[in-house]
């Protein structure tokens, strides 16, 4: 099963926003509009076309990327990210990029999906669950490219489901799978990574944590008692493996445990609806790539990508 070309799951914005910050903003469509950002994530996506030759392809989208619910049990989730009219506060060098990205993609013929209410992360969460469902004759791998750790909850050597985690100056992305999560981060496989993840916190996504428990103790934590749940059953039957301390600053912490695991762990169960999720071997529609290929300056890139679609 994992000679199987993989489904190769894209986290959007994060490599688009990875690409925005790796390629200068020098870089210009003829119109003197910024192009750095598309351009470089075109040339992203050629390379792992190339390199790990999916059958097929999904970029993930973010049609919300502060979700209500997720908002309505943690205000603080993301609420730094949040610009002066609301919404996120993207550069606007990289806002003007985005539209696009959806140009191109559709033209090129890759599925673009997204839900209403719901981040890119629980898109992929949605469709690596589909595929795990599928029976084990027939699923294929599940490789996800993203430079955010929290899909790291994803990973399961069972899929198997990995993690493609980019490198900087264009090298071969991390493969991060359960014994890299052991020996990084010390947790035994992606459900694990998800309590620890709740218990350290993450200021970049407004998570607090709990006050004194960074990563090693949380790690420490989840491997003596299991789980979250057993973290938390330990400190209300009061048992000895926790230092008085930890006790203290867990039981202030009760009302974050409380809800973070339903902010930190992605969605599984989307209704997304069919997927037409084939590498698409020629464009969808040729004239409106070539057209945008023109007017954006993006000639190079997409012959790249198309070559690399191709040659699958």
């Amino acid at each position: 099963m994992t000679g199987r070309p993989p489904l190769l799951l894209l986290d959007s914005a994060a490599l688009y926003y990875r690409a925005f910050y790796g390629v200068p903003e020098s870089v210009r469509a003829p119109d003197g509009t910024p192009v750095n950002a598309v351009r470089g994530l075109l040339d992203m996506i050629a390379r792992l076309v190339t390199a790990r030759r999916p059958s097929r392809l999904v970029a993930c989208w973010d049609d919300d990327w502060r979700p209500a619910f997720r908002v309505d049990a943690l205000p603080s989730y993301k609420a730094h990210r949040v610009g002066a009219e609301g919404g996120e506060d993207t550069p606007p060098s990289l806002a003007v990029q985005v539209p696009v990205i959806v140009d191109v993609l559709a033209a090129l013929g890759v599925a673009r999906v997204g839900a209403p209410g719901f981040e890119a992360d629980d898109v992929i969460g949605t469709l690596t669950a589909r595929e795990r469902a599928v029976p084990d004759g027939s699923r294929v791998p599940v490789e996800i490219v993203t430079g955010d750790r929290d899909l790291f909850q994803l990973v399961d050597d069972s899929g198997p489901v990995r993690v493609l985690y980019p490198q900087r100056g264009g090298a071969e992305p991390e493969v991060i799978d359960q014994a890299r999560l052991v020996a990084k981060y010390a947790v035994a496989d992606g459900a694990a990574y998800a309590d620890m993840a709740a218990l350290r916190g993450d200021p970049s996504d407004g998570l607090p944590g709990v006050v004194g428990i960074g990563e090693k103790t949380a790690a420490a934590l989840i491997a003596r008692f299991g789980s979250l749940d057993g973290v938390l059953a330990a400190l209300e039957a009061g048992e000895p493996g926790l230092t008085a301390t930890q006790r203290s600053r867990l039981a202030e912490a009760r009302d974050y445990l409380a809800v973070a695991p339903g902010v930190v762990r992605v969605a599984r169960d989307i209704d997304l609806g069919p997927v037409a999720d084939s590498v698409p071997r020629a464009p969808a529609d040729p004239e409106a790539l070539e057209a945008l290929a023109e007017r954006w300056g993006l000639d190079s890139s997409i012959a790249r990508l198309r070559a690399a679609f191709a040659a699958l």
